[in-house]
């Protein structure tokens, strides 16, 4: 049988997937890339926030077409269903099995379950849209890590070193949908790691809803600093990176990691969603502005080089014009290299959901709009200091027109940064430059992304390389 996946939402919900894929192949059923070709569809949602459940119903509702020729199992799977079981069984008929988060310990065994007696699932429990207190999810075994398979081409992959979140944020479901922070075993972690070595990945993706509360449940302190060091003895690894790191959990050991190993990326990538005490405070943030401050001035202290990156959310219930202008000026003042920012989303079952004075859409869509227009100007600004400097380039693709080599410097994570685009000078395309690192001089830049030329047979100088 052919089977089809569909991952929706984050780069953890990326990992279930690719860890279901391997065990589908794993027992002798074929993958495909053409929903048309497939008798199964497995649909991996998301339902963080009003936009990603609409594109999670939409997608299963469009694949939903496909049974009425073709497919023969529609199965979905992910955070919209641990969030919503009872109601998607009663308004999506059209799907053979729902599995929630908290079933995965036994997803293999449901799916050959339908497979097997060809039945489809039904409840007789009563709708419900409140959000639970659940226990810890259930982790995927080690084998099932190690033999996922990867969708992310021959670079770089994804490694998923927790599961959940236990920071109770007040805008947030993950910890009601995913449950509390679950830490894998870091000799796991090292094992998958150099398992993805072999198979050729260069670049390793550690990733976690909070990086920095690595270890803290299965060791009584976190040992992502201690993780990262140890990743960076693994043979054929030349890149690392970590993402989602909360600013109270960015200790010295782990700016002191990140400045002295060369294949960890100089970049930090920290949510502080807003500046503003009394926000932050109704977010049940663990942190403050003088904390904020503090720290970003110390990661530019401790390593010049460094690109920060931050994630933002206006609108927030009781954010008034002061708030929203204090964390305007803080970003002028911060100058992240990349900045997301994000409208408030009132989601059901949360506390920030039943907080008082809820801003109108489009007063947030105006605070979203300055932020990012006052974001533009500052992203121009930094990467034009970078004409002239010299990178080392991961070549990963060719442009349509095959006019330019496209890649990534060590500073820009797959899918979300920027791009740097090499001319083409020669007459033919020369494919072995591609999955290859080489030298490049930047030469111009836009918004985003810069433009450059190759550097055939120099040397990085001393002080650019791999850096800002």
């Amino acid at each position: 049988m052919n089977v089809g996946f569909i991952s929706l939402g984050c780069s953890k919900n990326l990992i279930d997937t690719e860890t279901l894929i391997g065990k589908f192949k794993e027992n002798h059923f074929n993958i495909v890339n053409n929903e048309k070709d497939a008798d199964i569809i497995v649909i991996n949602t998301c339902g963080f926030i009003d936009s990603a459940k609409e594109e999670a119903i939409n997608t299963i509702l469009e694949m939903a077409e496909y049974k009425k020729k073709r497919c023969g199992y529609l199965i979905v799977i992910g955070c919209l269903v641990q969030r919503y079981y009872e109601d998607l069984i009663k308004l999506l008929p059209e799907v053979d099995l729902f599995i929630k988060i908290d079933e995965y310990d036994h997803l293999w065994e449901k799916i050959e379950d339908l497979l097997k007696r060809d039945i489809v699932k039904k409840s007789k429990t009563k709708t419900s849209t409140k959000i639970l207190e659940i226990p810890p999810m259930p982790m995927f075994e080690q084998k099932e890590f190690l033999n996922r398979t990867i969708t992310t081409g021959k670079n770089y992959a994804y490694l998923k070193i927790g599961e959940g979140c236990s920071n109770r944020c007040t805008y947030c479901a993950i910890p009601y949908i995913r449950g509390p922070f679950v830490s894998r075993k870091q000799e796991d972690i090292i094992e998958e790691a150099k398992e993805l070595a072999k198979k050729g990945i260069k670049e390793l993706i550690i990733i976690a809803q909070d990086t920095t509360k690595y270890g803290i449940d299965i060791y009584g302190e976190s040992k992502l600093a201690e993780l990262l060091d140890n990743l960076c003895k693994i043979k054929g690894i030349k890149w690392i990176r970590f993402l989602y790191s909360y600013p109270e959990g960015i200790t010295d050991e782990l700016i002191n990691v990140v400045a002295k190993n060369e294949k960890i990326a100089k970049y930090f990538d920290i949510p502080i969603q807003h500046i503003s005490d009394k926000i932050l405070k109704k977010m049940n943030r663990k942190t403050s502005k003088k904390d904020i401050i503090a720290l970003i001035e110390k990661i530019k202290t401790k390593i010049p080089d460094v690109t920060l990156r931050t994630s933002l959310i206006v609108g927030f219930p009781g954010e008034t014009k002061d708030d929203f202008e204090e964390l305007l000026e803080f970003i002028k003042w911060a100058k992240f290299d990349k900045l997301g920012v994000f409208m408030y989303s009132k989601e059901e079952g949360t506390p920030a959901a039943k907080l008082p004075n809820q801003i109108h859409r489009n007063t947030k869509k105006s605070r979203h709009n300055k932020i990012m227009e006052a974001q533009q100007k500052i992203s121009k600004e930094l990467l034009e200091r970078k004409i002239g400097k010299e990178y080392e380039v991961l070549i990963e693709d060719i442009s349509f027109d095959k006019k330019y080599y496209i890649g990534r410097t060590m500073q820009d994570v797959p899918d979300i940064d920027g791009l740097v685009y090499i001319k083409n000078d020669n007459k033919e395309l020369k494919n072995d430059l591609l999955n290859s690192f080489k030298i490049c001089k930047v030469e111009d830049v836009n918004n985003y992304d810069k433009l450059g030329t190759f550097l055939f047979g120099q040397n990085v100088k001393k002080g650019t390389h791999l850096h800002n």
